[in-house]
C-alpha cells in the first residue's frame, strides 16, 4: 500500500483507536464538566480548557464568567485561532470550581480586574496549540510523512503532498496516545485568521432567542420561591416580628428567620412577594449605628486632619517644593457611594440536603460562592457543587456572595430547592457599594510656571477589609474551621496590600519632580465592594480634574499642558494625541459647544477621551465622546469598541446622576427613578479609535470609564468657568 494513499478507515483500523476523545490541558480529578446532550459519555471527562471529541466537536471550558463583557467569544477566538477551527464551531461550557481555573494573579477563580483575556492569552492558546500539534502528529503518523507536511484548516488535517484530509474527530483516537507537547508553537500574528478580526458575538444567538440560562431563569422540580426582608440599615438586626398574617396568605409555605433577615417562602414568586408586605418586623441598629452621608464625610475630614496617611508614592520632596513655590494651588474633591444597579437583580437557587448542596448562581466568584455555601450549609466544600450561569451584568457586584448565602440558608431550613430573587428596590438599597472618598490636593509652581510638586491625600476605606470576610475562605485550606477563617479575615488590614483606595492616583503619569501620594484609612462600616474600575473610578476623576486646574493656572491649553508633561510616557501621550486629533481639539465648533479632555491608564490599558457638550439652563448635554484606547493586541475589535462604549455610558450615568445617600442609616434611593442612568435620548455620539499595538492584550472592561467624568467636568469648566469638584456633577 502506498503510504500516500492511506484512507481514514485504514488509519483508524491500523491504530485500533477509532473511539474516545482527546483531552488536553490538565486532569481535574473529581470534577466533571456538563456538556450538552448528544455528546458521547466518554467525552464527559474533566479537562482544563480544550476537548475534541470523536464526533468532531470542539469544546472550550470557559474559566471566566460571561456577564456581557465578551469572554465567551474572546476566549473561544483564542481556541479557534490556534486550533484552526471557525469560532462559531467552538462549543462553550462554563467551568466547574477547580484549582486550574483560578485567576493566576488573584489566586481565586474570579472574573474581575479586566483580566480575562490577558490572563489567558498564552495559556489557552498554548492548550489549543497543543491539541493542534497532537492532531497533526497523528495525521503524520498515519500518512507516514513528516509533521511539517501536515497543515490544518477548518477542523481538518491536510496532507500538503496529496491534499488528503482527515477531520479532527477521526484523529483523536491516535492523538490521545501521544505525548502532550511541552512548548507548542503558537501562531505568529502575521498568520492570524480570527484574532484581531471583527467576529460576531457567539453568545448573541442564545441571548436573542432566549436559550441562554441566566441565574434568574433557573427552574428545578419542586422549587420554592423566597423573598427576604433585610435590615434597613447596614448591620441591623431583627428585634421582633409578627408573621401570622403572612403565613395565612395563599401559597405561603414558611416564614423563617435567618442571620440575613426574615424570609417568606412560597410556591410562586409573586405570592411570596405579596406575603412579604404583610410581615410586621421591628429592626434595631447594629454596631455601626445609623450613619448619614454627612457623618461619613465628616469622619473622612477628621481623619484627614488628624493624620497624613500611609505613603503610597514618594518622589523628591513635596515639602521643599512647597516651601520654594511661587504659587500654590489647593483643592478638595469628593466622590459618593455608588450602587451597581445590574440589569439582572441579585438571585440564587440552592438545594441543600443532609449531605449535599447544589447552587445555581450568576456569580463572578464560583469558588467564593462554594465557600459561602459551605459556611451556610455546614457541609464541607467537597459536598458543594456550584453551577455558574450567564450573568446579566456584574461590574464587581457579583464578587460578593450575600445572595448565595441567603439562598443556601433558606434551603437548609425548608429542606427543598429554593430560588431567592431580589426586587429592584432591594437591589439598590441593599447593594454593597462603591466606597465614598474624600481628597485633598496641592500643587506647587516655580517662577517659570512649571509644576514642581504634587500632593494627593486620599481618604476612604479599603475594599479588601470587607471582601476578605468571604474571600479568605477560598485562600485558607479546606479543613480550616469557619471561625478561624473569620479571624483570618479580620487580619486582612495587617497582612494584605489593597491598592483600591489609591490606584490611579499613585501612578499619576505626569513628569513632576516631587510627588507625594498618601492614603488615610477611614471606614464608616457601610459595606463596600469592587465597582467598575474600582479606585480608578474616583481617582481618575480627581487626578485629571486637578491637572486641568493646573493647566488653567499655568495659562496653558489643557491638551498641550498634558502633552508636555507626558514626554516620558509615550503610550499615554499617543492616545492623548490620537483622541485630540480625532475630536478636532482646538478647532472651531458649533455655537455653544465646548470640549474637555482627560486621559488615564488603568488595568494596563491607556485611554484618552474628549467630550463635546453644551450647557443650557444649567443642564449638561453631552453631544459627543471621542475615545482613543491602547489595549495591546486586540482579540476582537468589535468587543473593544463595545466595552469602551459601555464604560463611557456607565461613567456618564455616574458622573451626571450616580449617588447613594444615607439618612438615619438607611439608603435613600430605591429604583431607577431616583438612582438614574442615562436614557437613550441622552446618549451621545461615541467614536472609538483603537491604537495599534503588538504587546499582549490588556484590560478593556473597565478602562473606558475613568476618563469620562473628568473630561466631562473639564468641559463644564470650559463652558461655565465653574470647577465642579464633587460627583455627581451639578450646576444648580
Amino acid at each position: 500500500m502506498n503510504k500516500m494513499q492511506m484512507t481514514r478507515r485504514q488509519l483508524l483500523k491500523t491504530t485500533g483507536l477509532a473511539g474516545g476523545s482527546l483531552i488536553v490541558g490538565f486532569s481535574l480529578p473529581g470534577c466533571a464538566s456538563r456538556f450538552p446532550k448528544g455528546v458521547a459519555e466518554d467525552s464527559l471527562r474533566p479537562n482544563a480548557w480544550v476537548e475534541v471529541t470523536a464526533d468532531n466537536r470542539v469544546f472550550l471550558t470557559l474559566d471566566r464568567v460571561e456577564m456581557g463583557q465578551g469572554t465567551y467569544t474572546g476566549m473561544a477566538t483564542l481556541v479557534a485561532e490556534e486550533l484552526d477551527v471557525p469560532p462559531q464551531k467552538i462549543e462553550v461550557v462554563f467551568a466547574p470550581v477547580a484549582d486550574h481555573y483560578k485567576q493566576p494573579d488573584f489566586g481565586m477563580q474570579i472574573t474581575g480586574g479586566s483580566t480575562s483575556i490577558s490572563s489567558n492569552w498564552e495559556r489557552v492558546r498554548t492548550a489549543s496549540a497543543s491539541v493542534r500539534e497532537m492532531l497533526e502528529s497523528a495525521a503524520a503518523q498515519g500518512w507516514q510523512i513528516p509533521i511539517t507536511e501536515v497543515t490544518t484548516e477548518d477542523g481538518y488535517c491536510i496532507n500538503r503532498q496529496t491534499g488528503a484530509r482527515l477531520s479532527y474527530g477521526e484523529l483523536v483516537g491516535v492523538a490521545a496516545t501521544l505525548k502532550v507537547p511541552a512548548k507548542p508553537k503558537l501562531k505568529p500574528a502575521s498568520e492570524f485568521k480570527y484574532i484581531g478580526k471583527h467576529n460576531q458575538r457567539l453568545d448573541a444567538s442564545p441571548k436573542v432567542f432566549g436559550t441562554a440560562t441566566y441565574g434568574i431563569d433557573v427552574e428545578l422540580p419542586g422549587m420554592l420561591y423566597a423573598v427576604l426582608s433585610r435590615p434597613p440599615m447596614p448591620g441591623g438586626r431583627v428585634k421582633n416580628f409578627d408573621a401570622s398574617a403572612a403565613q395565612a396568605m395563599p401559597g405561603v409555605k414558611a416564614v423563617i428567620q435567618t442571620d440575613h433577615g426574615i424570609a417568606v417562602v412560597a410556591d410562586r414568586y409573586w405570592r411570596a412577594r405579596k406575603a412579604q408586605g404583610a410581615l410586621k418586623v421591628e429592626w434595631e441598629p447594629g454596631k455601626i449605628g445609623t450613619p448619614s452621608t454627612e457623618d461619613v464625610f465628616n469622619l473622612y475630614r477628621r481623619a484627614a486632619d488628624q493624620e497624613s496617611g500611609s505613603s503610597v508614592r514618594s518622589e523628591g520632596s513635596f515639602t521643599k517644593a512647597r516651601s520654594a513655590a511661587v504659587k500654590l494651588v489647593e483643592a478638595e474633591y469628593q466622590a459618593p457611594f455608588l450602587a451597581h444597579a445590574t440589569m439582572e437583580p441579585q438571585n440564587c437557587t440552592a438545594h441543600v440536603t443532609d449531605d449535599f448542596c447544589e447552587v445555581w448562581a450568576p456569580t463572578q466568584g464560583p469558588d467564593i460562592a462554594r465557600y459561602v455555601a459551605s459556611r451556610e450549609s455546614g457541609l464541607s466544600v467537597d459536598r458543594i457543587k456550584i453551577n455558574t450561569t450567564f450573568i446579566g451584568g456584574g461590574f464587581g457586584r457579583r464578587l460578593n456572595q450575600d445572595y448565595v448565602a441567603e439562598a443556601v440558608a433558606i434551603s437548609r431550613q425548608v429542606k427543598a430547592p429554593v430560588k431567592v430573587i431580589w426586587s429592584r428596590e432591594e437591589d439598590i438599597r441593599h447593594d454593597i457599594f462603591r466606597p465614598a472618598s474624600y481628597h485633598r490636593l496641592a500643587a506647587a509652581f516655580d517662577e517659570n510656571g512649571k509644576v514642581t510638586g504634587w500632593k494627593h491625600q486620599i481618604v476612604c476605606p479599603r475594599i479588601l477589609d470587607h471582601f476578605a470576610r468571604d474571600a479568605a475562605g477560598v485562600i485558607a485550606p479546606s479543613w480550616t474551621p469557619h471561625f478561624m477563617v473569620k479571624a483570618a479575615a479580620s487580619m486582612a488590614p495587617l497582612i494584605n496590600p489593597d491598592p483600591s483606595p489609591y490606584e490611579g492616583a499613585a501612578e499619576v503619569p505626569y513628569a513632576i519632580p516631587n510627588i507625594d501620594v498618601r492614603h488615610v484609612q477611614a471606614d464608616s462600616g457601610i459595606p463596600v465592594a469592587y465597582w467598575r474600575a474600582v479606585g480608578h473610578s474616583f481617582n481618575g476623576f480627581v487626578v485629571e480634574s486637578f491637572i486641568d486646574e493646573l493647566a488653567h493656572q499655568a495659562g496653558k491649553d489643557p491638551f498641550e499642558f498634558r502633552d508636555e508633561l507626558l514626554a516620558n510616557d509615550p503610550r499615554q501621550r499617543n492616545v492623548l494625541r490620537t483622541a485630540a486629533l480625532k475630536a478636532g481639539w482646538g478647532k472651531p465648533k458649533e455655537p455653544g459647544v465646548v470640549q474637555g479632555i482627560a486621559c488615564h491608564k488603568s488595568f494596563n490599558s491607556y485611554v484618552a477621551q474628549v467630550v463635546d457638550l453644551v450647557v443650557e439652563n444649567n443642564q449638561i448635554k453631552v453631544k459627543r465622546v471621542v475615545c482613543a484606547v491602547d489595549c495591546g493586541t486586540v482579540v476582537n475589535p468589535d468587543m473593544v469598541v463595545a466595552q469602551m462604549e459601555g464604560g463611557i455610558l456607565f461613567g456618564l450615568s455616574a458622573a451626571l446622576y450616580g449617588e447613594i445617600t444615607f439618612k438615619d442609616g438607611q439608603v435613600q434611593q430605591s429604583n431607577y427613578h431616583d438612582y438614574q442612568v442615562v436614557r437613550m435620548n441622552e446618549t451621545p455620539e461615541i467614536e472609538v479609535v483603537i491604537v495599534d499595538s503588538n504587546v499582549s492584550p490588556t484590560g478593556v472592561g473597565e478602562p473606558g470609564l475613568p476618563p469620562l467624568a473628568p473630561a466631562l467636568a473639564n468641559a463644564v469648566f470650559a463652558a461655565t468657568g465653574k470647577r465642579l469638584r464633587q460627583l455627581p456633577l451639578r450646576l444648580a
